[in-house]
């Protein structure tokens, strides 16, 4: 099979995922469509080096294109891992945290509440929030994406489902 053959067999079904990922790490709708697509160009370049499956291979790919949009906008790369301070400082001195609720309407007054809840998260938390509960991922599959121990993986959902609950119960939402 021909490599564009095996990128649209492996990669293509997860076009949707990567763009759930990408906007909820960036927050910024059009941002994702962009690192999206240049997540699916790198994911084509590098086909070769796919070992296992294709889901969380990709995702790990956005994941990092979004660390790099991120970055690119600072103007500046910094060494080392994406600490939850140095992400979230990075977001909102770049205008791209705190979007607005009400833009990001989509039927019901909790759905609103519950989107706002997550988009509260540290990064950190956000990402295995969306990765498990929206994407589906399990504990491993997370763990390969984000580059991190299984028990991080526990420990960072389990923070991220505890400050949920209690922004929703804030909310009024009943989790």
């Amino acid at each position: 099979m021909s490599d564009a053959g095996r990128f649209e067999s492996l990669v293509l079904p997860w076009l949707d995922a990567a763009y759930n990922l990408a906007r909820w790490l960036l927050r910024d709708e059009a941002a994702a469509e962009d690192v999206v697509q240049d997540a699916a160009l790198r994911a084509l370049r590098h086909l070769g080096s796919l070992r296992g499956e294709a889901r969380p291979w990709f995702l790990a790919i956005v994941r990092n294109a979004c660390f790099d949009h991120v970055q690119a906008r600072r103007g500046r790369r910094e060494q080392g891992g994406w600490e939850d301070e140095a992400l979230e400082a990075l977001q909102w001195q770049s205008g791209q945290a705190g979007a607005d609720a009400a833009s990001a309407l989509q039927g019901t007054r909790e759905r609103v509440q519950i989107d706002a809840a997550i988009r509260s998260l540290a990064p950190a938390l956000r990402e295995v929030v969306v990765l498990r509960e929206i994407e589906g991922l399990d504990y491993a599959e997370i763990a390969q994406v984000a580059g991190l121990p299984i028990g991080t993986v526990m420990s960072r959902l389990a923070r991220a489902r505890t400050r949920l609950r209690e922004l929703l119960e804030q909310a009024g939402v009943r989790p």
